[in-house]
């Protein structure tokens, strides 16, 4: 009798795991096409068995047709609360009255996590690595704090010589840098602070004929920063603080042998070498660097440069998490379909209002899908890297205006530019990559946007079903991404990628 009892608990016991393992059946996180594959809200697997991926089988030919959603199933995490942070408004942030002021008069009514951690840190003067999800206001995060600075630092100068910057922010992109003067000149208006925007394409202009004047915080991609400085354009000595916004990229093995060498011309704080020198006043260089990603190898790059121990890294908890509060739907396509779901989807959004982003991963593609949807009645502009500056100049505005519904790009417009008029991101190549995937969901449902938004990717090849499978099976468990290198062309190199471009 007692091994019939133990029987029948044993049994009583697997039946109630198994059904809390299903989770709340009325609400589903993923909802799929072949339904015996949703996934519910606390619907957790064994760990001995493997868990069920609807896009398991997509690697075959017969699964093109199917498609599965990941449902929004909560609100933005930039506001949701961080333990050890108590205070929830920028008054408490020690930012000087100016400031405070023109947050208030751009629209910024709340604080978002990573401004409430990082803000007092970069205040204070020390390294720091600011790490949040995309869409949480990082632009805001140092640049308020460097502004302040930099108007205490200007004050114990009696007269700082021309075109002697003490700031320096450096991006890898042109839209960027655009963007980040705009809101610096903004912030700083009330305190006088001088801040100059240079990007790539009248580099010999500036270098022959330069403007010359106060500056007090300059904007600029690295390419035509370091010019200017090896040029005599740029006195680099007065600087005292450095910000690195999208650090990722500029430390993927694209930019960083040319980064390290431009900033050993500073003498970052913690690793000053010998007999280098500034300026009365000046300790050392502060260095911020900002991203919603990083590569994993993130000390060895920076050893040379700097005592990764002097860096504090700051963060959120739902770093390289899959976005939440934005749904995000995946077709199983063929080659040969694909176009035909991409004009289905940019009709919709347009009959709709939606302002959309197309995603390509090729210069060449983004070229096409522009002049497919034009051709087609929908109004598009592109927008890539393989453009020339002249090209380039203005582009992303106008959607930003308004006078586009579309922008077809690749990924260099998935990098911190603050699309919050978007309300559409369409993958018509679908990343290989968790890292691009990231920066391109967060073009939509940022801080600030009025939009709840959308995210549709079209799957075709070997590589993208792959990543996607990580995308689905970190949504399944709740896991944040592993594994996240945004350090794409050293995996590029190390491994030779055969990209199929067949319909299978």
């Amino acid at each position: 009798m007692l091994e019939v009892g133990n029987k029948k608990e044993t049994g009583n016991r697997f039946q109630f795991v198994n059904k809390s393992r299903k989770g709340k059946i009325n609400e589903v996180v993923i909802s799929c096409k072949r339904k015996e594959f949703n996934h519910h809200v606390g619907q957790s697997y064994s760990k001995f068995k493997e868990i069920p991926l609807a896009s398991k089988g997509w690697h075959h030919k017969k699964s093109v047709g199917d498609h599965f959603v990941i449902n929004a199933f909560g609100k933005n995490p930039a506001f949701s609360s961080v333990s050890g942070v108590d205070e929830h408004s920028f008054d408490s942030l020690g930012l000087r009255k100016e400031i405070l002021t023109q947050i208030t008069k751009v629209g910024f009514l709340k604080p978002t996590n990573i401004q409430l951690l990082a803000i007092p840190h970069v205040l204070d003067g020390k390294n720091a690595l600011i790490t949040a999800e995309t869409g949480n206001g990082k632009t805001l995060t140092f640049v308020a704090p460097m502004l302040q600075q930099i108007a205490k630092y200007k004050t114990s100068f009696n007269l700082l010589p021309f075109n002697s910057p003490l700031g320096l922010i450096i991006v890898p992109g042109r839209e960027l840098a655009e963007q980040i003067c705009s809101v610096a000149q903004s912030l700083g208006k009330e305190m006088e602070i001088n801040v100059k925007l240079v990007t790539g394409g009248k580099t010999k202009k500036l270098t022959l004929n330069p403007k010359v004047g106060q500056v007090h915080l300059l904007v600029g991609t690295l390419g035509v920063l370091s010019k200017l400085t090896t040029s005599g354009v740029y006195d680099m000595s007065f600087v005292k603080h450095i910000v690195l916004d999208e650090a990722d990229s500029l430390l993927d093995d694209s930019f960083n042998e040319d980064l390290l060498h431009y900033l050993q011309r500073f003498p970052i704080q913690g690793v000053a070498s010998e007999g280098t020198t500034q300026p009365l006043g000046m300790s050392g260089v502060q260095l911020t660097l900002v991203s919603a990603t990083m590569p994993r190898s993130l000390q060895k790059i920076l050893n040379p440069l700097i005592d990764v121990k002097t860096i504090q890294h700051i963060s959120t908890p739902y770093l390289h998490c899959v976005m939440n509060h934005v749904p995000q739907q995946f077709f199983r396509m063929s080659y040969s379909t694909k176009a035909q779901k991409l004009l289905e989807l940019a009709s919709r959004s347009k009959d709709k209002g939606i302002p959309m982003i197309i995603f390509c991963n090729h210069s060449r593609s983004s070229d096409w899908v522009s002049f497919y949807l034009n051709e087609n009645g929908i109004s598009c502009i592109n927008l890539h890297g393989g453009m020339n500056a002249g090209l380039r100049k203005g582009r992303f505005m106008k959607f930003q205006r308004g006078e586009e519904i579309a922008l077809s790009c690749t990924d260099l417009t998935s990098r911190g530019l603050d699309t919050v008029r978007a309300g559409h991101i369409i993958n018509f190549e679908f990343p290989t990559f968790i890292s691009d995937y990231i920066h391109r969901c967060g073009r939509i449902g940022r801080v600030g946007s009025s939009i709840d938004g959308l995210i549709t990717s079209l799957v075709v090849h070997r590589k993208e079903i792959e990543t996607l499978q990580k995308i689905e099976y970190a949504a399944r468990k709740s896991e944040s991404f592993h594994n996240v290198n945004a350090n794409i062309t050293r995996i590029l190199q190390n491994h030779t990628v055969v990209r199929d471009e067949e319909s299978y």
